[in-house]
């Protein structure tokens, strides 16, 4: 664990084209190989192309997300899946190895993300709310959850150096309204790089066109052509802009730029992080609309 925390320190300072203190440091956190990608993909290349470092990290290692394949080659071919759609958002893909579907919220696997937040030098943690149909997507909520205010405490995984502040916690976008429904504090534009977007989740084959078609009956409607099953995807994955959403992009573009957005990628702020103010929210996300 630790030759992997020295392999992403080291392309903090390598993929930054700004100082390392000018540069930001986002860390997207999923259940799986793939869901970073889905909920945060087109912030992630908004922030990658500003020069700023972007990991994504997958809990699980996916072995049990397939139909037909499992274990340890389904994980080895996810773990290719994540390389390559890292490559084409510009970001750096980590993949823990914990098992799919198997995923406890325990104190082993908390100490070793908050390694990983610290290791980062982390400025913004994104990831699960921890209301989902699927435990592996609650649990590691909590690990996130739990991992806030932790990453500052020095007798915390005391082999890791603390944080000096905590970093924002923020959640991603779903559709669960119990016990509460997601609220839109950011919301991002991410019209312009949808269909790198779309590119970058059509990595993961195994998942897009294989395992979700599977489990919702269409596996005969998926395209075999490259381009049509891009096109396919873009429409499969393209999310509803809600009234809230577009209350928080009106707040973030202004009204007139807003009628023009097509996609977004919106985030509700986690109140166990630090709890930033509009001025602080801008900074943090510099693609933002003046």
């Amino acid at each position: 664990m630790k030759n992997i925390l020295l392999t992403l320190s080291l392309l903090v300072f390598s993929f930054s084209l700004f100082s390392q203190d000018d540069a930001l440091n986002i860390v997207v956190i999923g259940a799986h190989p793939d869901d970073a990608d889905v909920t945060t993909g087109g912030t992630a290349i908004k922030f990658a192309k500003l020069g700023h470092n972007v990991l994504f990290v997958s809990v699980t290692n996916g072995d049990a997300g397939h139909y037909a394949e499992g274990g340890g080659a389904l994980a080895k071919r996810r773990r290719n899946e994540a390389q390559e759609a890292g490559k084409r958002y510009g970001v750096t893909y980590h993949v823990m190895d914990n098992h799919d579907g198997e995923l406890m919220p325990d104190l082993n696997v908390r100490l070793d993300i908050i390694r990983l937040i610290r290791d980062w030098n982390t400025d913004v943690v994104i990831g699960h709310r921890p209301y989902d149909y699927h435990p592996d997507h609650r649990n590691t909520a909590i690990l996130i959850r739990d991992a806030a205010f932790m990453v500052i405490v020095p007798n915390i995984a005391p082999d890791t150096p603390p944080l000096k502040k905590n970093p924002v916690f923020l959640f991603t976008q779903d559709r669960f309204q119990k016990p509460y429904p997601f609220h839109p504090d950011i919301a991002v534009d991410i019209s312009d790089v949808y269909e790198q977007k779309i590119y970058g989740v059509a990595a993961h084959h195994s998942q897009f066109f294989e395992w979700l078609p599977w489990l919702s009956g269409k596996l005969d409607e998926v395209p075999l052509e490259e381009k049509a099953q891009l096109e396919w995807l873009g429409k499969q994955r393209k999310r509803e802009i809600t009234p809230e959403i577009m209350t928080a992009l009106v707040k973030w573009y202004g009204e007139e730029r807003s009628k023009e957005v097509t996609h977004a990628e919106a985030f509700e702020i986690c109140e166990y992080g630090r709890m930033p103010d509009d001025e602080e929210i801008r900074k943090l996300f510099p693609m933002l609309g003046k």
